[in-house]
């Protein structure tokens, strides 16, 4: 029985799940951890992510693997040298120092230029920022420079020796275009003008093309037998749309590290705001996308502040009356990417001396999905279509308080999935398609899987007058009005 193997390297580990190439049935997974990184300096030497993958591949069933692909966190930046060999620790999307370089381009062409020329303003996630930190903080890296990878294109890199990404990955760059499906070397040239840029990219690949065969060396380190073929890979969120088999008007909202909301769309957008990321997808449509830095880890410090374990936060929060004027947190515990703050500090507004426990746990919880929702609202300004069903995945999706809170201030039910690894399972899906030569969205369709109401929305929850005090407390608004700059 061949099996396909579908690989997520995140900021926090690396998880496989081995699947049936026929049916999609579950067979095996694995996991391994990454070093921790604590923002604003987010780094992980990348020999880190190949070691956690060769731990997370020792299992069950990696013999009768006969296809793999690799789905990563997005941005970042890998530099390599002439001799292919890494050249300092690998930024990471969530490494914040590179912001001042970011403001810098940003001025320098003008938002709506950027919006329309790579999809996205870029932040300080984006590679394009980590490039001018690298030319201007170790300029000695700088001039090795050779190669520019992210995460996911270095994994592949490793299994087959080609230098490869998608239109997925690509997006989170910020010198990608992906309404032309193309780099844009001409927003490199803002970094340095006299290099020959497109010489250190790597190539763009199709959905279903099929990068190589895993080398020898790879098949050694990883226990995999010969003729093993690797698909193109892609973004994390891509993979993850992939592995729910989302369907056009759907929403998804990703609670981990991160948390992101997200849709399909099939042309391309421009967030003259930068709150959108314009983000191609790993199927040859669009996935515009919008991310917050802080998510599940905003309960967790709660968590810890009030002394409780998950389930003690959850049932303090779902205890909590539902009042109109109840406390509301801006979670800005780590700066924040949307709104672009990445020197904010969090704050509860609205204590008063009667002030609970559980009010603190709910306004945890509300303060995360409320910055979401504010998100979701900006995709929809847009015209990208969510009036489908409201997924609700990662690991918060695990708790009953975001499941519950999701859907009162969303004001409609939210969706769940028997499947823990979407991401992992997304890159399966695109495993699939290259050993079968099918199409990823029959195979994503065919594999979906089953879908559960989580939550119903419940009524008096006063969830319309959070979400204003919330908008107006963090000054969400301002992002209603797009910034003035200069045109593509």
């Amino acid at each position: 029985m061949p099996l396909v193997a579908g690989v997520d390297s995140s900021t926090q580990s690396v998880t496989v799940v081995l699947r049936d190439a026929d049916d999609g049935r579950l067979v095996g997974n694995g996991r391994a951890p990454h070093p921790q990184t604590t923002p604003p300096i987010s780094e992980q030497a990348p020999q880190a992510w190949w070691d956690a993958l060769a731990a997370a591949l020792s299992m069950e069933g990696t013999a009768d693997v006969a296809a793999i692909s690799v789905d990563a966190q997005c941005h970042g930046l890998v530099p390599l040298d002439a001799a292919e060999t890494v050249i300092r620790p690998a930024k990471l999307w969530n490494d914040t120092t590179s912001s001042p370089e970011a403001q810098e381009l940003v001025e320098r062409l003008g938002p709506a230029a950027w919006a329309h020329r790579a999809g996205s303003v870029p932040v300080g996630a984006f590679t394009i920022s980590k490039l001018l930190w690298l030319k201007r903080r170790e300029p000695e890296h700088f001039r090795r420079l050779a190669t520019i990878l992210m995460p996911g294109n270095w994994l592949t890199f490793r299994l087959t020796g080609e230098k490869v990404t998608d239109r997925g990955d690509a997006s989170g760059t910020g010198y990608f275009s992906p309404a032309e499906s193309a780099w844009r070397p001409d927003l490199l040239a803002l970094v340095e003008d006299d290099t020959d840029w497109l010489s250190k990219l790597p190539r763009i690949l199709g959905p279903e093309q099929v990068v190589g065969p895993v080398g020898q060396t790879a098949m050694d380190e990883l226990g995999l037998p010969r003729g093993v073929v690797v698909g193109p890979g892609t973004g994390d969120n891509m993979a993850a749309a992939l592995g729910l088999g989302i369907q056009p008007g759907d929403v998804v909202v990703s609670l981990g590290t991160s948390g992101t909301v997200y849709a399909r769309h099939t042309t391309s957008t421009a967030d003259v705001t930068g709150a959108v990321n314009g983000n191609a997808d790993a199927s040859g449509g669009y996935l515009p996308l919008v991310c917050t830095l802080n998510a599940a880890k905003v309960t967790d410090a709660f968590a810890r502040l009030l002394g409780v374990d998950h389930e003690g936060l959850t049932a303090l929060a779902l205890e909590a009356p539902a009042r109109p004027d109840r406390p509301v947190l801006v979670p800005y515990l780590d700066g924040e990417r949307v709104p672009n703050r990445p020197g904010a500090a969090g704050v509860l507004a609205g204590i008063r001396s009667d002030v609970s426990r559980e009010d603190i746990a709910r306004a945890a919880y509300e303060g995360v999905v409320a910055g979401l929702l504010a998100g979701l609202d900006v995709l929809t300004g847009l015209g990208v279509n969510t009036g489908g069903r409201l997924f609700l995945t990662g690991g918060g999706a695990r708790s009953a308080a975001y499941r519950q809170l999701m859907a009162d201030l969303a004001g409609r039910p939210v969706h769940t999935v028997d499947l823990d690894e979407t991401a992992a399972a997304g890159a399966a899906v695109q495993a699939a398609a290259v050993l079968r030569g099918a199409k990823v969205t029959e195979i994503a369709s065919d594999w979906a899987p089953v879908a559960r109401i989580g939550a119903e929305p419940r009524a008096g929850t006063h969830g319309d007058e959070l979400l204003d005090r919330y908008r107006r407390t963090a000054a969400w608004d301002d992002l209603d009005r797009p910034v003035s700059g200069s045109n593509a």
